[in-house]
């Protein structure tokens, strides 16, 4: 074996390619096909979408789960180890299976002389990528749900065929990658659908690009309003499926009026997973019920109990910011709203930190020490005047200090990135 611990294989392989993103799938592919898993034993389902993904791949897990199911689940990025990203049944893999993966990876990518084959140069995420389809292979799994890490079309996870496909709320990020509209994104999006199969898009606003490709592409898909819908009705919601069938539930774990959204389109998933024979049997309302009740995600809105109450939220575009908010106007605070903030530099920093504005009393900003890290005078630029500010040279400085000025009726609120929430759950947990 090249390594013995996933540090040294984790550290090699953030070198081993020349730009740290590189999409496209031609070495990925060529790869799989070394490993022999082109056509995979297990029923595929892709998520891509520019929020509510993570959402969707902890609410389908919980409810695949709570029906008896061998699920694996792929998600980036992760919060506090690597493992998180690849999961057998709700719990990460450990070190030695993907040290393991990681090897047949290494080996696969070799040059091979006897075929006169070169060696591939593959990403972090894609070595991550193979590892996890390798991993479920072996372990049997029979659903795994495969989370796209940027845009669709030329990610890595694109690489297999999705035997059903979902696609989440559609906004304005990556815009150096993807464009800087709807409707651009929207067909990198699509790039994970595939000609007669079965797709659901939970957007309550579908791009009409996505629509249009469906339809090129004679692509099955259901839209929510049209073929599904959900509504709120106190504690609990109604759900009408794509077959017609009516469901009073209760509202999912994770908080949020948003996550209806995301759920409506998880179960309209789990009724085209047995409506398509990818599964064996349907899913029941007790089981679906189970699922909702017991889905859980780190860093969506975690709130962390005590005095001062600590909330974290990965929000860091315009559209996660805006329910970032509303979560919190819904909470009822006597004292302040202390905001510990960190970002990347390409984000929409103006958009996100104006969704906040009314709802923050005090800003804490810090400069993010990571590549494309924003630094605490961007920030502080980006909030402009009438807003009070401070300013720290990373987030522990920052959120040290929000501790320590807050009363115990204020509430600290950290977000802006997956790379902010992380480092604040080093020091919380």
């Amino acid at each position: 074996m090249r390594f013995s611990t996933l540090d040294q294989w984790l550290s090699w392989q953030e070198t081993l390619h020349p730009n740290p993103i590189d999409l496209g799938l031609d070495r990925v592919s060529q790869t799989l096909v070394r490993l022999g898993l082109t056509d995979p034993e297990y029923t595929v389902i892709t998520i891509a979408g520019t929020n509510g993904k993570g959402s969707s791949v902890a609410l389908l897990q919980s409810i695949l789960l709570a029906a008896g199911y061998h699920v694996g689940t792929y998600s980036s990025p992760h919060l506090l180890r690597y493992n998180e990203r690849i999961q057998i049944n709700g719990h990460p893999v450990d070190d030695g299976l993907l040290c393991e993966a990681f090897e047949r990876v290494d080996q696969a990518r070799a040059p091979d002389t006897q075929h006169h084959l070169p060696s591939i140069s593959l990403t972090y995420f894609e070595f991550g990528t193979l590892a996890a389809i390798d991993i479920f292979q072996r372990a049997q799994v029979q659903v795994a749900i495969l989370e796209v890490g940027l845009g669709g079309r030329l990610d890595a996870v694109n690489v297999l065929d999705a035997d059903l496909a979902l696609i989440t709320a559609i906004d304005i990020d990556h815009e150096n990658w993807l464009g800087a509209d709807r409707e651009i994104i929207a067909r990198e999006k699509a790039g994970i659908l595939r000609a007669g199969q079965t797709a659901i898009c939970s957007d309550p606003n579908p791009p009409m690009a996505l629509v249009e490709y469906a339809d090129k592409l004679a692509t099955f898909l259901f839209l929510p309003g049209r073929d599904f819908e959900a509504s709120l009705s106190g504690d609990h919601w109604n759900w009408r499926g794509t077959t017609g069938q009516s469901l009073d539930l209760p509202l999912p774990a994770l908080p949020g009026d948003f996550q209806v959204n995301n759920a409506a389109g998880v179960l309209a998933v789990v009724e085209q997973l047995y409506e398509c024979s990818l599964i064996p049997k349907p899913v029941t309302y007790q089981e679906i019920a189970l699922g909702l009740k017991t889905a859980s995600l780190s860093g969506r809105f975690q709130v962390i109990k005590g005095t001062p109450l600590q909330i974290l939220d990965v929000a860091h575009n315009p559209q996660s910011a805006r329910a970032l908010a509303e979560n919190l106007q819904r909470q009822t605070v006597e004292g302040k709203t202390r905001a510990v903030l960190a970002m990347l530099a390409d984000k929409d920093i103006t958009a996100v930190v104006a969704s906040l504005h009314e709802v923050v009393d005090q800003w804490y900003l810090a400069s993010l020490d990571v590549p494309r890290g924003a630094t605490s005078q961007q920030l502080e630029a980006a909030i402009g005047g009438g807003q009070d500010t401070l300013i720290f040279d990373d987030v522990a400085s920052a959120y040290q200090a929000a501790m320590s000025d807050a009363e115990p009726l204020d509430r600290i609120v950290i977000f802006g990135s997956f790379y902010t929430v992380a480092e604040v759950l080093s020091h919380a947990v």
